[in-house]
């Protein structure tokens, strides 16, 4: 039975992947929030989840390396240094980071890289999210993520293809590129639409989550899954075996 720790326990997330441990073949090792004692929770756990802050992610993984333990990151609003961070720590130890742990988002982005390979720079990307009032990063992380698998589909990277927002005379739009847009407002737990748009015809795919719960499922498989892996960086999509 795999041991789980909760780096970020009292949040929603954190709450949520507790709640939701009894359904598996797993059991809760415990869970710290800022100031607790996360080394004591790694070396208890077979596993660590981390839902926290960027701020906090440095440390967890520094504490993660140190102990051996395998870590689940679904932090989102990383930086550039912090992913360096984490292709340090994955010499070392399994690591998996994503923006969304649904195992349904996982799919919905394979769906989105093939048909953005097959469909060709003449269909137009655009991406939509919505989120909570409460949420603190735009675009969500998950847009990234789809954002990403589109970017890979036409063999560039999001960060050359990316329009993020737009506002006053912007022009044409300009071929190939993926336009992001951000929602705000009411409890939504996340919705995402990526719109290929070409002439006279549009695809839509998208996932609409009703509940965290979701995410906390995804989040207990992925780290049933994690745990005992060699050293390296994992995905979402290696979970599902895609």
């Amino acid at each position: 039975m795999v041991a789980i720790g909760i780096l970020g326990s009292a949040g929603r997330m954190g709450r949520a992947i507790a709640a939701a441990i009894p359904e598996y073949d797993a059991r809760l090792a415990g869970g710290v929030d800022a100031g607790g004692d996360v080394r004591a929770l790694a070396e208890a756990a077979d596993v660590l989840v981390d839902f926290t802050h960027p701020r906090a992610l440095p440390g967890n993984l520094a504490v993660a390396a140190e102990t051996g333990t395998p870590i689940l990151i679904g932090t989102t609003g990383l930086s550039p240094n912090d992913h360096a961070a984490i292709d340090a720590a994955a010499l070392e130890i399994a690591v998996l980071q994503t923006g969304n742990t649904s195992l349904g988002v996982t799919l919905l982005a394979r769906l989105v890289r093939e048909a953005a390979a097959r469909l060709g720079p003449g269909w137009d990307i655009e991406i939509v999210e919505m989120h909570h009032r409460a949420k603190v990063d735009a675009p969500s992380g998950t847009a990234q993520l789809l954002g990403a698998a589109a970017a890979e589909g036409r063999g560039s990277s999001l960060g050359e293809l990316a329009v993020i927002g737009r506002a006053g005379l912007t022009g044409d739009r300009a071929e190939g590129t993926i336009g992001i847009a951000s929602l705000r407002g009411g409890s939504v737990a996340g919705d995402h639409q990526v719109v290929f748009a070409g002439p006279g015809e549009r695809i839509e795919l998208g996932h609409r989550a009703e509940n965290r719960e979701i995410f906390a499922r995804g989040a207990i498989t992925a780290a049933r899954w994690l745990a005992g892996r060699a050293p390296g960086r994992y995905t979402m999509a290696q979970v599902l075996g895609l």
